[in-house]
């Protein structure tokens, strides 16, 4: 078997929230090939994941990189798996959950809504309450009103007595969203690509219960590492690596 790999989530871990890597976090994880495999697992697509690492350029540097929490798993720039949550439901049983998130966004009173209130992805949706195309500012204040209102807590709560049969399961992650997922599409997904690996080290910002580390957080093949921003995820690897 291989011995160890380090698997981190990207925003918040690699990462603040919607942000670009900085050079100096892009050059430890590069350096970090040395001593282990490395791999990244992010809720976004491939294309934002992209983004955030600074290109195809770095994503193809990787060993591993699974966007949608490994719905599309590629390696080395090659694509390893592509699954899609349209087929696995059915277009009924989707369109029947979408017009009712719509609906229920519709009646919502909150200090602001923007667009893009649902983003249909390969392995999920991405439903934000005041919509993904809010402006920075906007996106903390509503991070701020959300911790005292629940808004999304809320939300889910409802989705889950009204779809009870649907088999999702709902995660809130980053500041304005939360992920809906068939069960076992979670970050827990990605795992069935890194089998032969003895030490698999998850580094993660959202591991409380809930959050969308979680799973992947307390699952027995990780050893898992809770960060608060990406200067901690540097203290925990220098602690695992001090030659980094």
């Amino acid at each position: 078997m291989d011995k160890i790999i380090c698997l981190f989530d990207v925003d918040g871990t690699l990462t603040a929230p919607r942000q670009v890597i900085s050079d100096d976090m892009k050059n430890n994880i590069l350096n970090l090939k040395k001593y282990c495999t490395v791999a990244v697992v992010g809720g976004s697509d491939m294309e934002k994941i992209s983004e955030q690492l600074g290109g195809k350029e770095v994503i193809n540097k990787m060993d591993y990189v699974f966007a949608e929490n490994g719905l599309h798993a590629i390696s080395q720039g090659k694509d390893l798996a592509i699954q899609s949550i349209q087929q696995h439901l059915g277009e009924e049983k989707l369109q029947k959950f979408i017009n009712y998130c719509l609906h229920y966004m519709a009646e919502l009173q909150i200090p602001v809504k923007r667009g893009t209130f649902i983003e249909f992805r390969k392995g999920m949706l991405n439903i934000s309450p005041i919509g993904r195309n809010c402006s920075r500012q906007e996106r903390n204040e509503f991070e701020l009103y959300d911790k005292e209102h629940k808004i999304r807590q809320t939300f889910i709560d409802n989705l889950q007595k009204t779809f009870p049969d649907f088999n999702l399961k709902y995660s809130i992650g980053g500041q304005i969203s939360f992920d809906v997922f068939p069960i076992g599409w979670d970050k827990t997904y990605c795992l069935q690509f890194l089998e032969n690996f003895e030490n698999i080290h998850f580094f993660g910002d959202k591991t409380d219960a809930g959050g969308n580390d979680y799973e992947i957080f307390v699952h027995s093949k990780t050893i898992g590492h809770s960060v608060t921003s990406p200067d901690d995820t540097v203290l925990h690897l220098k602690k695992l690596f001090p030659e980094l």
